[in-house]
């Protein structure tokens, strides 16, 4: 039998379902309205983010990109799929590995992505339009501080209860 919770933990508990749930939202939220208002999904508007960087300029290792957009393997070749459909990224054979595969911008994914930035420099000003430059920068630190802890939670399988179908 599981131990009762105190009030507080009751009220730490529920706090937490909040955050994490308001999370889930604003990432649909954010999704729904990427799709609405620059006709990209989020993961497509990392990619050719993450992909714009200068020093990606000749491209970076698929397994590269996909850690540091934390997506998985099958999600991110979806997304480049329908990139490379459009024109806008590449998949060529690395030089130093042919079995390994960069992704890069091809020259009108460049221009789309300068095309689109403005745009989006505009949905960042009226998404954030009520914090300050400093709660900004709070909320990015927190952020950081969640994302780093989330990566490192591991739960034992002991006390778990068993997963329907498992």
């Amino acid at each position: 039998m599981a131990p009762e919770l105190s009030s507080s933990d009751n009220a730490t508990d529920q706090l937490n379902n909040r955050i994490f749930f308001r999370l889930f939202q604003l990432g649909n939220e954010l999704q729904r309205q990427s799709v609405q208002q620059l006709g990209i999904t989020t993961v497509q508007w990392a990619v050719l983010g993450a992909l714009s960087r200068e020093k990606y300029a000749s491209g970076i290792p698929l397994s590269q990109l996909g850690e540091y957009l934390v997506v998985t393997r099958q999600n991110l070749d979806g997304v480049l799929k329908r990139l490379e459909r459009d024109g806008l990224v590449r998949r060529v054979a690395d030089d130093g590995d042919k079995r390994s595969r960069i992704v890069r911008l091809t020259p009108r994914g460049r221009t789309f992505w300068k095309e689109i930035r403005a745009r989006i420099s505009l949905f960042y000003d009226q998404a954030s339009a009520h914090f300050s430059f400093d709660a900004r920068v709070s909320l990015v630190h927190s952020l950081n501080v969640l994302q780093s802890d989330l990566a490192k939670v591991e739960l034992s399988k002991v006390g778990l209860p068993k997963r329907h179908g498992k």
